[in-house]
């Protein structure tokens, strides 16, 4: 008798879930996996361009076609490059991450006192945008040094606190064909390839392209309304 309405119940939910558990397995999943996903950011490792809180839009159609939750890539049409904001998977332990491309195959990188050298060619470092600083603490403020960095013609900002132990000088390296040199826009807090060693490309499952909500969880999730839906670069 109980097995009976063991299945009965078991067939009631069924008939009245399935619709959902279809949707969700046929078509969240694959666009999950495969077109277009999102991203909760938890930590500052990329600010002061992306912030605690933030909800990004990720592109998994930005390099290439992968067939769902695998890395297989069923097509191919660019590579991703210096620049770009990208979710990538660590290879210590697959966390996701949230990081920058700072070096390509082939390119050779430097760390001198954060002062970063791309194929021998220090960056450039100049004021930065105001704008970045609307949403950071007034405690943040007075312990970091922000800036614009120009990598070899492209500039975004960065991020460091003389008052943190931190890596700020290593290499020179050359990066490996297949691979990626990864860093967080905010030097001195941030763990990444200087870490963790070189990503490899199909790792990398998707650029971030901007946020689409935004909340300070450090001060009682109030609202960044003027973040909503603003461009990532």
């Amino acid at each position: 008798m109980k097995r009976q309405q063991v299945r009965k119940f078991i067939c009631r939910i069924w008939k009245e879930w399935r619709n959902t558990i279809f949707f969700i397995v046929f078509v969240l999943i694959p666009v999950k996996s495969s077109l277009a996903d999102w991203n909760w950011v938890p930590t500052g490792s990329m600010n002061p361009t992306i912030l605690q809180g933030d909800l990004i839009y990720v592109d998994k159609l930005a390099y290439d076609l992968r067939f769902p939750l695998t890395f297989y890539r069923l097509a191919k049409w660019s590579a991703p490059k210096r620049g770009d904001i990208v979710v990538c998977f660590s290879p210590e332990d697959e966390t996701r991450l949230v990081k920058r491309i700072i070096a390509v195959p082939g390119d050779t990188i430097e760390s001198k006192e954060n002062t970063l050298f791309l194929n021998g060619q220090p960056a450039g470092y100049t004021k930065i945008d105001s704008g970045y600083l609307e949403y950071l603490s007034s405690k943040l403020k007075e312990r970091c040094i922000l800036a614009t960095e120009n990598l070899d013609g492209f500039t975004h900002a960065v991020m460091s606190t003389p008052s943190i132990r931190a890596m700020r000088n290593f290499g020179p390296i050359t990066v490996p064909p297949d691979n990626y040199f990864v860093m967080g826009d905010n030097r001195d807090s941030s763990k990444d390839s200087r870490h963790f060693g070189f990503v490899q490309r199909k790792a990398i499952v998707g650029k971030a392209r901007g946020v689409i909500l935004s909340f300070d969880i450090t001060d009682k999730y109030q609202p960044r309304l003027k973040r909503v839906f603003a461009s990532l670069k």
